[in-house]
């Protein structure tokens, strides 16, 4: 996750990498166009929204494409944000994703919605566990922890609120996503230091350019990533009865 941006060879000098990122994944629809070593994006648009992907995203993409010279052919990537998050909208954000990436002959990459939630504070929580936790439901958190510095400490996994704080270990630790607080009021209780630094219901769509940007597009292929709770079911519930 550390800010290094890529540049493309062309012919004698450098052309600044364009990437176009893409995310429906949670309570939004968003797009935006960043250039290499730009700190905000050429274009940008974002509506929340919880439902209604489908119709929004192709002509809120055609806006933010209209406001970058070049358009669609000076592009050299498409990012778009995988999961966890809601089946529906994965399903459109991937599929546009990759309709826009084989027409322009560009790569498209996957970026998690954890990632790109925690991303904004990797080197900035000096000494503290940073950890991203979304809203799935039924009690339920989608939930990573990494470093200061980005390095994994716990896997992404969908676990109760419970569970996710007492995976962050003696912390302290720095929360942000939609189920931060939820996931704060349980570490709290076990005695940890925990800040909830943001409870934004969908990532910045601009990290999530960013992180296309220096991802490998042979490591992050734009599939969807669907996390499913642990089974806690007695084994014995599933035996036949006894005749």
């Amino acid at each position: 996750m550390a800010a290094r941006f890529a540049t493309f060879e062309d012919g004698p000098g450098k052309t600044p990498m364009r990437i176009l990122a893409i995310d429906t994944a949670l309570g939004a629809c968003s797009a935006c166009v960043l250039e290499a070593g730009q700190a905000e994006p050429l274009a940008i648009e974002q509506i929340a929204m919880e439902r209604g992907h489908a119709e929004a995203l192709m002509p809120l993409v055609e806006r933010v494409m209209k406001a970058v010279e070049g358009g669609f052919a000076s592009l050299d990537r498409v990012a778009v944000t995988v999961g966890p998050g809601s089946y529906t909208g994965l399903r459109v954000g991937i599929s546009a994703a990759r309709a826009i990436a084989l027409a322009a002959g560009i790569p498209a990459i996957g970026v998690t919605t954890l990632a790109a939630t925690a991303a904004p504070l990797i080197g900035r929580e000096s000494g503290r566990v940073i950890a991203a936790a979304l809203d799935a439901k039924h009690g339920q958190v989608w939930f990573q922890a990494l470093s200061s510095q980005g390095k994994p400490l716990v896997s992404l996994r969908q676990v109760n609120h419970r569970d996710a704080a007492r995976a962050i270990g003696a912390g302290p630790v720095s929360l942000v996503g939609s189920a931060a607080m939820a996931v704060a009021n349980e570490a709290w209780a076990i005695g940890l230091d925990a800040l909830v630094l943001d409870e934004s219901r969908a990532p910045d769509v601009t990290w999530v350019a960013r992180l296309g940007m220096i991802a490998d597009p042979q490591d992050a292929p734009p599939r969807p990533l669907y996390l499913k709770a642990p089974e806690t079911t007695p084994q014995d519930r599933a035996r036949l009865p006894r005749r």
